[in-house]
């Protein structure tokens, strides 16, 4: 073995030449499919790695001491790795066919089984030697990408199917994995399926909970800032709008969004988030943060009535207000202005825009 390498045996397909094929150093016939690994981890032999990996005759094995030793990682537990890898891919494929027969039970119990499979492959302890690491980070990262693989079966026969079978799937998918990345496009999907279903009251438990493993999800914030709006719960509100523009400026688009969806979604976080903030910070009387707030909204609020009519006038009195403190007559005017546009969108209170509108352009006429 001066060479660095490891000859673990020479294989023939049996049959072919009326004769077996023999292991090194005259241990007898090894098992066709069989990979005989003459030198063990601390010194034994070690026969394992049960595979079809013999297809020509007098093919020569050599295992380099790198791969012999990463291989020791998955034996050690009795090929543990490799049986784990097998069941892993058995699942996947299990799960495919019960995708396609549009098998919801057997949907479920699958991607539960695969999870668990794939939870115990993650959660090996790495081992102690720097040599061993390499097989068991592969060994690691092939069972994350089929816990990524059986995710994404759930979550795309989920927001394709009638709203009792998205809850039902989707559900599943957050009691499995409650954190999965799918879920990150899911849960609009969800908590209208939800509303439609089960009523209003469970969506918000349901989005309650979520929010703890998806504090960023723009479906989840804005849901329940509405819902805090809705219950005069300003400060609820204010920090969820908070939240939600916060989350939507770091632009981290869904692996399953288009771009152009994204940027759609994005916008109208963003505008609502804006939106929000200006309209709870404007009735506390903060009227530079509401001046910044709803100054980032308009744009984003376009052709939304029941948006645009008030932020426009509460605007355009936050700058009257802050005019008149400052005694900037510009400032007044753009108070003026804004309610003269919020004046002409249909919603309630547009002849007061209109109104109040004409009594600032009066008063700053008054003003050097």
């Amino acid at each position: 073995m001066a060479d660095g390498n490891i000859v673990a045996g020479k294989q023939r397909s049996s049959g072919l030449d009326g004769g077996a094929a023999t292991r090194p150093g005259g241990l007898g016939p090894a098992r066709s499919g069989e990979l005989d690994l003459r030198e063990g981890c601390n010194g034994e032999k070690i026969v394992g790695l049960k595979r079809s990996i013999y297809s020509r005759t007098d093919m020569e094995v050599t295992v380099t001491r790198r791969v012999f030793r990463a291989a020791c990682v998955l034996l050690a537990a009795g090929v543990a790795g490799v049986a784990l890898a097998d069941e892993l891919d058995d699942s996947l494929a299990a799960l495919k066919e019960a995708q396609a027969k549009k098998d919801i039970a057997q949907i479920k119990k699958i991607h539960a089984e695969a999870t668990a499979l794939a939870k115990k492959a993650i959660a090996t302890p790495a081992p102690a030697a720097a040599a061993d690491k390499e097989a068991w980070k592969s060994h690691v990262d092939y069972a994350k990408n089929i816990q990524l693989q059986v995710d994404y079966i759930v979550f795309a026969t989920a927001v394709d199917s009638p709203p009792q079978t998205t809850v039902e799937l989707l559900a599943a998918l957050e009691q499995q994995n409650p954190k999965s990345k799918y879920l990150d496009d899911a849960y609009g999907a969800y908590l209208a399926a939800l509303t439609k279903s089960a009523g209003a009251a469970k969506a918000l438990e349901v989005a309650e909970k979520a929010l703890v493993n998806k504090p960023e999800n723009l479906d989840l914030l804005s849901v329940l800032a509405d819902n805090a709006a809705a219950k005069g719960q300003a400060d609820r509100e204010l920090a969820l709008a908070t939240r939600m523009v916060a989350a939507a400026s770091k632009n981290v688009k869904p692996e399953t969004a288009t771009a152009a969806e994204w940027d759609r979604k994005r916008n109208v976080a963003l505008g609502r988030g804006y939106w929000m903030s200006g309209m709870v910070t404007f009735q506390r009387g903060r009227y530079a943060d509401a001046d910044r707030n709803l100054r980032a909204a308009v744009p984003l609020i376009q052709g939304n009535p029941g948006l645009q009519g008030p932020g426009l006038y509460a605007l355009g009195i936050a700058n009257y207000q802050l005019g008149k403190m400052t005694m900037k007559k510009d400032r007044m005017l753009d108070g003026a202005k804004f309610c003269e546009q919020s004046a002409g969108i249909s919603w309630a209170n547009a002849s007061q825009a209109l109104h109040d509108s004409i009594a600032i352009k009066k008063e700053a006429a008054t003003m050097r």
